[in-house]
């Protein structure tokens, strides 16, 4: 079985991670549209960074949902499979995804670049941005504390500024992550992709599902979304339920046939 499945914002809204658009998304009354822009972060990174430090806890705190799991277990049954994310969190990877079956199309939140060089590092078990080496911070100051003598961390390679590592509104995909979807689409056509909690108004998740089933195969288009999107007039199968009810039951019939 070949298997290709799409996820967007409102499979991690299940673990408690709010989504860019709607009213539990607005962080200190501001859009994160706006906050998720190389504009917003030319003119305040100090800003930017705070927001994305508070994601970060945020999703260190969160737990992988039902969904995630079934999906987990979805890729291990499957003969070939990927899933493309549009989720920056790392709940995929924790509910049990190997990292060569998950294209982070969006990038990684707890992955920390330069803005000009290409250095990076990745930052989950601590942000080393707050730590005593960098800033004169002694550790046992407690975390209060540290929060006020947070700066914008800069690059140690060429002291520019250094930013998360995840695609903002306005920015280019990275292209090494478009080129393994492609590979995988030109493999040959799906027998299921799932479409589970993303709008689909990214015109690339609506031609990624498409090729993945086309009508010529056959294949099954599977949308798991309690609303309606740009998608829905070409899925085979409408499921208007959150994904961390649907998805488990979903996976269970294809694991079982």
């Amino acid at each position: 079985m070949r298997v290709l499945v799409l996820t967007g914002a409102g499979v991690s809204a299940e673990s408690g991670i709010p989504t860019f658009r709607g009213r539990d998304g607005y962080w200190r009354n501001l859009d994160p549209t706006k906050l998720a822009t190389p504009e917003a972060f030319a003119s305040d990174p100090q800003l930017v960074w705070d927001w994305y430090h508070e994601r970060r806890q945020r999703i260190r705190n969160a737990r992988p949902n039902a969904a995630h799991e079934a999906i987990a277990r979805l890729a291990h049954h499957a003969k070939d499979f990927l899933l493309v994310t549009q989720n920056v969190d790392d709940l995929h990877a924790r509910g049990g995804i190997p990292a060569q079956k998950m294209v982070q199309i969006h990038g990684d939140i707890f992955v920390t670049r330069c803005s000009r060089c290409e250095f990076e590092r990745h930052d989950y078990d601590h942000e080393p941005e707050q730590e005593g080496a960098a800033f004169g911070v002694r550790e046992h100051v407690r975390a209060s504390k540290a929060a006020t003598c947070r700066r914008t961390p800069k690059c140690p390679e060429c002291t520019a500024l250094m930013r998360p590592g995840v695609v903002w509104f306005g920015e280019q995909l990275p292209w090494n992550e478009v080129e393994r979807v492609e590979n995988f689409l030109d493999g040959g056509a799906c027998d299921v992709v799932i479409v589970a909690g993303t709008t689909a108004t990214f015109g690339y998740i609506i031609d990624w599902a498409l090729r993945g089933s086309p009508e010529r195969f056959r294949g099954e288009l599977i949308e798991v979304n309690p609303e309606e999107t740009p998608l829905s007039p070409f899925a085979t199968r409408l499921v208007r339920e959150p994904a961390a009810t649907a998805l488990p039951r979903i996976v269970d019939s294809m694991v079982r046939s």
